[in-house]
């Protein structure tokens, strides 16, 4: 079941990846490295369900229509991992990114690069991603985040699908752009982290809200209402802690928003929609079976805005629905009661 390290090293230098995290998510990024003929290892925590994926060659449980390539080899062991990747890829729920990022910065090479899949606030401070990356790992590793409107099911399946990887080092995102782009798979290149992280954050949490106002049977224009106002209040937010406005009305900020708030593969849709028919939030999560970032992006978000000193109406409403019992129904009532503003002043 391990990769042997010769294996690894017979590959060309520097081009092996270890994608952290088993998930759909992990597994679809993994199943893409090795698509472009690039040797990936994929790790996680549960030892039994890594010795199914390396019996199965897919992930069963969230990915059953996705054969892993040939250059896709699982991996239990974490160090032996790191030890042989020139990229390591953490595909993890936000709450769970400061303690990957703790236990694998004793064991990363000296030319280690280091990227993420992550998106939201570390809900106990508040930080982005990079934020954490940079208290855990220092200055010396270089980093990125890979973000942008993408479904785990799709990438498996190879379906034609486009992305951002942003970096402080332009040089590093273009190596991790180039490492994922295929025939079906184009990545894209920034250097505005903070934006492409804050865009992530936010999408989940409007996603939320926009399943609450179609489980409601609000209609399409209560739908596309509130993903523009839910633009703003990203872009208002970002642009607050430092991002470039433009980067909102990219793949990472409107792109990603569109495609969580309309579609039913988005855990957190469908999330708001169980809470418009009646379900209980733990109800609700439990059905879902999965980690439904959005609930704790709604703390989060809600949090950062207001010391951030920024309004965020539809964010503090979704908040009030998950987190203070309030009813959907009242939570848009208070939206809609809200004094007239002009549309740009954001």
């Amino acid at each position: 079941m391990s990769v042997a390290p010769e294996a690894a090293r017979s590959a060309p230098e520097g081009s092996t990846s270890v994608v952290l995290g088993a998930g759909s998510w992990g597994t679809a990024l993994a199943i893409q490295l090795a698509r472009v003929a690039l040797p990936t290892l994929l790790w996680g925590r549960d030892a039994a369900r890594l010795a199914e994926l390396q019996r199965e060659r897919r992930n069963t449980r969230y990915l059953p229509d996705a054969p892993f390539p040939e250059q896709l080899r699982i991996e239990p062991d974490l160090k032996g991992a790191l030890q042989v990747s020139r990229v390591v890829i953490v595909a993890v729920p936000s709450h769970a990114l400061r303690g990957m990022l703790q236990e694998i910065a004793p064991h990363l090479p000296a030319a280690a690069r280091v990227a993420w899949a992550t998106k939201g606030f570390e809900l106990s401070t508040g930080l982005l991603p990079h934020q954490v990356a940079r208290e855990v790992l220092g200055e010396r590793v270089l980093t990125a985040v890979i973000s942008g409107p993408t479904f785990a099911r799709e990438v498996g399946a190879g379906l034609p699908t486009a992305m951002t990887i942003a970096a402080s080092d332009s040089s590093y995102a273009a190596e991790l752009a180039q490492r994922f782009s295929g025939a079906n798979f184009r990545a894209y290149t920034s250097t505005d982290v903070i934006g492409v992280e804050v865009g992530g954050a936010i999408k989940n949490v409007m996603a939320i809200g926009a399943g609450i106002s179609d489980g409601l049977g609000f209609g399409a224009n209560t739908r596309i209402a509130l993903i523009a106002r839910g633009l703003v209040e990203m872009t208002r937010l970002g642009v607050a802690l430092g991002a470039r406005k433009e980067t909102f009305m990219g793949l990472a900020g409107l792109g990603d928003l569109v495609l969580t708030c309309t579609d039913n593969q988005s855990r957190n849709r469908r999330f708001g929609l169980a809470l418009a028919s009646g379900e209980k939030v733990d109800a609700a999560q439990k059905t879902i079976g999965q980690v439904v970032e959005g609930v704790l992006a709604a703390k989060a978000v809600r949090d950062v805005a207001r010391s951030a000193g920024v309004e965020m109406p539809i964010c503090e409403q979704v908040y009030r629905v998950v987190y203070e019992g309030v009813s959907p129904k009242d939570a848009v009532k208070e939206l809609m009661s809200r004094a007239l503003k002009p549309e740009q002043d954001v």
